[in-house]
């Protein structure tokens, strides 16, 4: 179908990771109904599944800033309209420009892990994608709402990957049961807790109803579902003058 258009989110553990890798895992989750999340993007390089992504304007795809170490020099591509990645019914397209928030250090603070891929050519007439709305203001979550967070991969820590989308169902934490657990900044707490995304899903979003309201990020060590402290996404909504700036051209 052609692209469908809507209106467009103290101190830190050294052992916090984030979750970039050549594959993607969403831990205790369920293959997701084909095309079902059409704004998926599967960012690639050389071809292989690096990170997730989505659709936000016909040109651009939002994904987590920390996934171009891995990504530079390698070919990137976005992968658009895709269920099972060794199928044939999606759209390869190279990427063209890259824009990291001026803010993010690359460092062990994932804050301000956000960027923007530009596409070489509009993803406006690939089948079986569409764009997803972000924020319109910067709005604290409700607390308790249950969201989605997607990717390609295996389903448990270290296991064999899948090449079909998969999806889990998490609840979101309030700011400040999230500032209790992570001390930073712009970013919203959702999952980890038996459940979530895991090594390789940078980037993917946390949507909730019709809105993607994170990017996923980073969790605690190197278990991808720790009992004691949930999963950490970039808050989209505490961007969007940087975001409008370099969809609009004008930054």
């Amino acid at each position: 179908m052609a692209l469908v258009s809507l209106l467009l989110l103290g101190a830190l553990l050294t052992h916090l990771s984030h979750s970039a890798s050549v594959d993607v895992e969403i831990v205790n989750g369920t293959v997701a109904v084909p095309h079902s999340r059409p704004y998926m993007v599967s960012v690639q390089g050389n071809k292989q599944n690096v990170c997730g992504g989505f659709l936000v304007s016909p040109l651009f795809v939002m994904t987590a800033a920390h996934c171009w170490k891995s990504l530079k020099g390698s070919g990137v591509t976005a992968v658009i309209g895709a269920h099972d990645l060794n199928g044939n019914d999606f759209d390869r397209i190279p990427i063209k420009e890259h824009h990291i928030n001026p803010k993010f250090t690359d460092g062990n603070d994932p804050s301000n892990d956000i960027m923007l891929l530009k596409l070489e050519t509009s993803a406006e007439n690939s089948k079986n994608a569409a764009l997803i709305a972000i924020p319109a203001t910067d709005e604290d979550m409700k607390k308790g709402a249950v969201c989605i967070v997607s990717g390609w991969g295996s389903t448990k820590t270290n296991g064999t990957q899948s090449n079909v989308l998969q999806e889990a169902k998490i609840k979101v934490l309030t700011n400040d049961d999230c500032k209790a657990h992570w001390h930073m900044k712009n970013i919203l707490c959702a999952g980890g807790y038996h459940g979530g995304f895991c090594t390789g899903d940078s980037g993917s979003p946390l949507v909730c109803g019709s809105i993607a309201v994170g990017i996923a990020s980073f969790f605690d060590g190197d278990e991808c579902y720790t009992s004691k402290k949930p999963n950490g996404y970039t808050k989209i909504s505490a961007f969007l003058p940087w975001i409008r700036g370099i969809i609009n051209g004008t930054k």
